[in-house]
This record gives C-alpha cells, structure tokens and sequence, in this order.
C-alpha cells in the first residue's frame, strides 16, 4: 500500500539523509514538500527541472574559482535578481527551496543552495562555507578559494569581508576552520534550525514547529533535548498520549544524569495525560 503523501515525504526524507551520499538540493526540496504536501512530488521536479535549466545557462568551464564566482554572479544575481532583503529573514517562504526558487529571494542559506546546486550542475569546484549567522559559497580549494554572497547577489567576498561578517555575529576574528565545506547534513540541520526559529517567535504556528523538529529528529544525529521539544509541541498540539509517551522518553534519557530534572519530565507526562480526562 502506497504510504499516505505526508508520510511518505518524511520516509524519503528519512532516507535521503542516512544514504551514503546525501543530496542537499533533494533534501532542501523534500522540506518544501512537507511544508506544503499538496505540490508533493510535482514540485519537487519542477524545482530540479528550473535547477538544471540555470545551469545550462552557465558559460562553458571558466578557468578560475574567480571565473566561477563571477559567471554564477552575473546569471544568477544579475540576470535572474536571487538575492536577499531584510523582510526575507520574516518569511517561512525563505526557507523552502521551491520558494526560493520562485520568488529569486530567500535566505542566505537557501539562497546559497541554489547557487551550490546550480554550479555543481555545471561542474564547479563549489562548497557551502558555513559562516556563523550567514551562509556564503566558496569556489576553489583553500589556497585559492574565492568567497561569494548570494544574498548580496554574489558580490564576491575578500577575506576582510568575510572577517567583518564573523566578528560582527561573533565578536571574534575569523577562524579558517570556518571556511571548511560544509556537509549536506549541515547545511540541513541549519535550514530546519533557521524554521524552527521561525516557527518559535509565532506561537500560533505550532504546526511549523512540529513538522520541523520531526524532520530534524530523522537525521541521522540530534541533540537529546530536541525530544522534548518534540513531546512539548505535541501537548500545545492537542496531541496529549504522544506528548507524554515522549517526555517520559526523555526522561528516561535524562535520569542518567540528572535525576531531579527527571522526574519534573515524568510530572509533566502525568499533567499532559490527566488533561485526556
């Protein structure tokens, strides 16, 4: 029996990322399905569909990393205008790759996603750079990596840039080890964080919140706590006998280490059960 389409979108999600070789666009697009199962598989197509098209639109293997940055710049944020405004960082739509793609506006991260994906296509030498609190694109290996801003547009980066943006969500300088290739999982734990935030400051989107933190949960790592944040947005779902099969789940977990904060995870199990009542 075909699984119902929300399910089966989380099972293929659920797979994707414990495959050997997990790949991001598939990923960031099985997200936007969830977040909208009525365009399901149709969409997602359509998205790898646009994907592939920008990349034949890309000029013939430019000879340098600079050369990368600046054809994916020029088709990418000159001539189709992807970039970023502020008014993106309070739109759920910036996080969903087939959104992004249709408004040519996201967040940096996403919006790092389609030029990733976009020069990979094309055989680029391209890799996510994971800066804290702004995702850019690096092209090229570490000794001569040139950095890009898509959500500038793809203004390239120079090493000063790339500094000032750290120290300005840091306080510190920037460490290389920063400009490392971030992962596919990396990139998509990121993407699902940057929803749940969303999610987070509107309380009447507990329904976001809920489908977020159930795809972070499928992942092939996680942090404990992220179940009980679960068992709880089950219970302000409505959601009571699930709530409290997963706190007392957790706190299962948590007796190991801390017994007293555990049994205050059992006392909020019984409270969600008693309110079946």
């Amino acid at each position: 029996m075909e699984l119902p389409d929300p399910l089966r979108l989380r099972t293929e999600f659920a797979e994707e990322a414990r495959s050997e070789r997990p790949g991001l666009a598939r990923l960031c697009l099985l997200v936007g399905a969830v977040a909208d199962p009525a365009r399901g598989e149709p969409g997602i197509d359509a998205a790898e569909v646009e994907l592939d098209r920008l990349a034949g639109e890309l000029p013939h293997r430019p000879a340098t990393p600079r050369d990368w940055a600046l054809a994916l710049a020029g088709l990418l944020g000159n001539r189709y205008g992807f970039h970023g405004t502020e008014s993106d960082y309070r739109r759920l739509e910036s996080s969903l790759l087939q959104e992004v793609l249709r408004r040519r506006r996201g967040l940096p991260i996403l919006l790092s996603v389609v030029w990733l994906e976009v020069a990979r296509r094309a055989g680029a030498p391209v890799h996510g750079v994971a800066l804290p609190g702004h995702f850019t694109v690096g092209f090229g290996p570490p000794d001569d990596l040139v950095l890009a801003d898509p959500f500038d547009g793809g203004t390239l980066l120079s090493p000063a840039d790339a500094s000032l943006l750290v120290t300005g969500v840091t306080g510190a300088p920037l460490d290389p080890s920063l400009l490392r290739p971030a992962d596919p999982l990396e990139v998509i734990r990121r993407v699902l964080n940057n929803i749940r935030a969303w999610a987070a400051a509107r309380p009447e989107r507990t329904d976001v919140a809920l489908w977020a933190v159930e795809l972070s949960l499928l992942l092939p790592s996680h942090p404990a706590d992220l179940r009980y944040e679960h068992a709880q947005l089950l219970v302000k779902c409505g959601d009571f006998v699930r709530g409290a099969r997963e706190l007392e789940s957790y706190a299962e977990v948590v007796a190991a280490v801390d017994p007293e904060a555990a049994e205050l995870v059992r006392g909020q199990a019984r409270a969600a059960r008693a309110r079946l009542n």
